[in-house]
């Protein structure tokens, strides 16, 4: 069957407008449509190609479990969920593992264990949740209305209610709002979509004191700053700052559908049998593809590396702005980066993505004054390089236009 972009819009529900081009084949960072034009891709599928497309650790270990065991619901436990929890724990503060499919289900599971958790523990009325203004925690309806964007909540009716909103990396008004009635605070450690915003040390700290002093749990939301993105193996390790329930989902699985939601083993208890669970979630086909990733990523090579792209990244997108005058600032850690246009731009960040995609280079926004770049972990200083040219005439092409 032929298909083209034009099948998009006779077939596919209208909530996406996807570009012209139709890829058909990654290696690498390097990605080819079904004219066989290459692109450098510095989106890694909104930070999920944590090692470029069709790594071959991860195409053998999806290769191997395809011939061993896919699914088995859970009714009964399999061997790579297993690994997969051990190795998670190992590396983290946590003792217990939940998988899922996706960070919308994962940060699901966490808001429905934090309120089970307060309610057993303290009664009923300590069931208020704290998240942060232009945070973002997922689609269902519950993690929506958790994350402080109007836009993407609004319009269907009633919303979950005792859910609070206050700016990021404001510590006196999140302290006017915290309460013996907050349950949990959920934050992502690095906001994403909100426009790549850094948390400041004191207000991170700020935060974890507070949720002890008021017995609210702390949830950090790393679906997008977790498995190497900041340079550390989830981004509170670089925070001094230990949650009580961390999510993770998109690099984990380098491109394969999985997420996880870690906890205390005191914590965890109070999901007991029967209270939550997932028909996919911890199937052997993903829990394989994501133990290979998190081996790779989870050394010393590549989470140094991290940090070595970076520089290369700010530098480049320097040069860049020495000619055109077009940031402010380029925000975030690691290869979570954004670079946030001025005033004479301002709004005008999906110009650039397009005009990217012109020459050849996937890029992404954040909202509409941030252009997004989440690239492969292990992406090489020529891509760099390549890509980095591309977006330079993208650029230009913008101001010239």
């Amino acid at each position: 069957m032929n298909v083209t972009r034009a099948t998009f819009d006779e077939v596919m529900v209208p909530n996406y407008n996807p570009a012209n081009m139709v890829p058909v084949r990654g290696e690498g960072s390097r990605v080819w449509d079904q004219e066989g034009n290459e692109y450098i891709d510095f989106a890694g599928g909104i930070a999920v190609n944590v090692l470029g497309h069709c790594h071959p650790a991860l195409v053998g270990a999806l290769t191997e479990q395809g011939n061993k065991l896919w699914h088995l619901s859970n009714v009964f436990t399999n061997e790579p969920a297993l690994r997969l929890a051990k190795k998670l724990t190992d590396a983290t503060f946590a003792e217990r593992v939940y998988f899922a499919n996706s960070g919308a289900e994962s940060n699901e599971a966490a808001l429905k264990l934090a309120r089970r958790y307060a309610l057993e523990k303290f009664g009923e009325d300590k069931n208020e949740i704290i998240a942060f203004n232009q945070g973002f925690h997922g689609r269902t309806f519950f993690t929506v209305t958790v994350g402080g964007q109007a836009a993407y909540s609004d319009g269907f009716g009633p919303k979950p209610g005792a859910v609070l909103h206050c700016d990021y990396n404001d510590l006196e008004a999140f302290e006017k709002l915290i309460s013996e009635k907050t349950c949990a605070v959920m934050m992502e450690p690095l906001q994403g979509e909100g426009g790549i915003i850094s948390p400041d040390a004191d207000f991170v700290k700020g935060v974890r004191e507070l949720c002890d002093k008021h017995n609210a749990l702390l949830i950090f939301d790393e679906v997008q700053s977790g498995v190497g993105r900041t340079g550390q193996l989830y981004a509170y390790m670089g925070l001094n700052v230990t949650p009580d329930i961390l999510t993770t989902a998109k690099s984990l699985g380098g491109g394969f559908p999985i997420g996880a939601m870690l906890t205390t083993a005191e914590i965890a208890a109070h999901l007991k049998a029967g209270t939550h669970g997932s028909t996919y979630g911890g199937n052997p086909l993903a829990c394989a593809v994501a133990e290979a990733a998190l081996d790779v990523v989870n050394t010393p090579e590549v989470l140094n590396g991290v940090v070595e792209r970076e520089n290369l990244f700010r530098e480049l997108l320097g040069e860049i702005n020495d000619k055109y005058n077009v940031f402010s600032e380029v925000r975030g850690k690691g290869l979570l980066l954004g670079a946030a246009l001025n005033q004479d731009y301002a709004g005008r960040a999906r110009d650039f993505l397009v005009a990217a995609t012109n020459e050849k280079l996937m890029c992404l926004v954040a909202g509409a004054n941030v252009v997004r770049f989440a690239p492969s972990l292990i992406i090489t200083e020529e891509e760099i390089r390549d890509g980095m040219a591309r977006f330079e005439r993208a650029v230009a092409n913008v101001v010239n236009a």
